[in-house]
């Protein structure tokens, strides 16, 4: 019976014990003079395929999906791999290493120039969505906006930077994600309050005791709340 011990080793597997998931979306050409490629030159993938640990004699792939077909369409019996731990978190950094998975960063707490990078990789992507976005206005004016507070993205809009809602909007999610703090009832701070819903403005008014909220449009909650002192 398998005790698991295998982390971290380089072992010779059987493809046949490995399995590959939802395998690779390389074209097949690639595939092919690959395989092609590797079955000329000594046929082993000095490149190992990343798998976790499944049961005896069982596994799965994690990374380097991409060398596991190009084994397979070389007809290789046997490959060689690297067995990790399996964790959720060990997949997901072997997945970015392997050029598989795009890495993400906390829009929350992320610094200038990480704004800036993740921006500019999404600016720069053929037929990219938001190609007409000028990067620098776009990353000063999300650097400076109290995005420490946001809950979802909706609030880049209002910056008026070039990101628009919809697919502009959307295509944000695939760098960044969000890790908001608590919204504190004290603020009064205009530029701040417009970047709220029009939900938590009324909720933050009601607790300041402010009046004939229910009436209120954005702009007036906006205006009380920055001209009136927290209970």
């Amino acid at each position: 019976m398998s005790h698991f011990n295998d982390i971290g080793n380089l072992m010779h597997l059987y493809l046949d014990e490995i399995d590959p998931g939802e395998g690779t979306d390389a074209p097949a050409f690639l595939i092919k003079a690959t395989a092609h490629l590797l079955n000329q030159k000594g046929g082993q993938n000095s490149v190992p395929i990343i798998v976790k640990e499944v049961g005896e004699d069982k596994y799965e792939l994690i990374g380097n999906s991409f060398i596991y077909a190009v084994a397979e369409e070389a007809g290789l019996e046997r490959v060689w791999c690297i067995v990790t731990d399996g964790k959720d978190d060990t997949i997901e950094v072997t997945q970015v290493l392997a050029g598989e998975k795009i890495p993400k960063i906390n829009l929350s707490k992320a610094s200038r120039d990480e704004i800036a990078a993740a921006l500019e990789y999404l600016i720069e992507q053929p037929g990219s969505i938001l190609k007409t976005v000028k990067l620098a206005i776009a990353t000063n004016r999300i650097d400076e906006a109290p995005r420490q507070y946001w809950k979802t993205f909706e609030p880049i809009v209002n910056l008026k930077c070039g990101i628009t809602k919809g697919k502009k909007l959307d295509a944000l999610k695939q760098v960044f994600y969000l890790t908001p703090q608590s919204m504190p009832d004290t603020i009064t701070d205009p530029d701040i309050l417009k970047t709220m819903s029009i939900t938590d403005l009324k909720a933050i008014a009601k607790k300041r005791g402010i009046t004939g909220i229910s009436k209120m449009k954005k702009d007036a909650l906006v205006e009380a709340l920055s001209n009136s002192k927290p209970n």
